[in-house]
């Protein structure tokens, strides 16, 4: 059974794989396996990155990407063939948020969102499907988040943009699979990573969201380590079109009464 998560002979590209979850998701590739191309706007950010993964016996190419330029994606993917010959896997992680109230909004930040998280990653998943279509073999993942089913105040863009990823996830997962090629999508829920910890340092909102929590705790980035190794891998080959949440239970709804209520007998 092992034989289906092993990722030896296969390729990957991760974009925004400098840090956060990409990092981690990328990381968890190498170690099932997997030779990687690692992308980020800067080019320095890749380095240590690079001198990590190649410590697990990998080969590990470093790629300048901006998704929101389209000469870029199809120059990242042609350098990326061309090293390694293929693309295998592909995940589709570069994202930007920016927290405001709807009207506070202006054109260049909505345009900037969903551009980044939604746009490019549909050019960046077209520019690599080609060559997947070609060989007749591919593994897509794109990754959204609790917003791609939900509403949150100061978010709207990144919604919107997080709900694309899921629709665009089911469609392109019914046009490729006659070319064996699979599309999914993982939804984060609430992680602590070196990005997002400021965050979490408010201890009025990260108690109230905690009691929102069945698993009583955070992410820590390896909770999405199985996730993506499912997807990259033959585990899931007849799997299509699906998102998973990995968020602790958050996407079950649950919202506990007060602590002060007892709750109700049970026989």
């Amino acid at each position: 059974m092992s034989h289906l998560f092993d990722l030896a002979g296969k390729t990957a590209l991760v974009t925004g794989a400098s840090r956060g979850l990409g990092n981690n998701m990328a990381r968890a590739l190498v170690k099932a396996g997997a030779d990687i191309a690692i992308t980020s706007r800067n080019s320095d950010s890749l380095d240590p990155v690079k001198k990590e993964f190649e410590s697990y016996g990998r080969k590990v190419l470093p790629v300048v990407l901006d998704v929101e330029d389209h000469a870029s994606i199809i120059e990242a993917v042609a350098k990326t063939e061309k090293h390694f010959g293929k693309i295998d896997i592909l995940v589709n992680n570069a994202g930007v948020n920016k927290r405001k109230f709807a009207v506070d909004y202006t054109w260049e930040e909505w345009s900037w969102i969903v551009d980044t998280n939604l746009k490019g990653s549909f050019f960046v998943a077209r520019e690599a499907a080609k060559g997947m279509i070609a060989r007749k073999y591919g593994r897509i993942i794109n990754i959204g988040s609790g917003t791609s089913f939900f509403g949150y105040k100061t978010v709207t863009p990144y919604s919107a943009s997080r709900g694309g990823i899921k629709q665009m996830t089911m469609c392109l997962a019914a046009e490729w699979a006659e070319y064996n090629i699979t599309v999914n999508c993982i939804c984060p829920g609430w992680f602590v990573t070196d990005i997002s910890r400021k965050q979490f340092e408010d201890k009025k909102w990260a108690s109230h969201l905690l009691e929102r929590l069945p698993a009583k705790r955070f992410g820590t980035p390896g909770d999405l380590d199985t996730a993506v190794i499912f997807f990259a891998s033959e585990a899931s080959s007849y799997v299509n079109g699906q998102i998973i949440c990995v968020d602790g239970g958050f996407s079950t709804g649950d919202t506990p009464a007060p602590s002060s209520v007892a709750p109700p007998s049970i026989g």
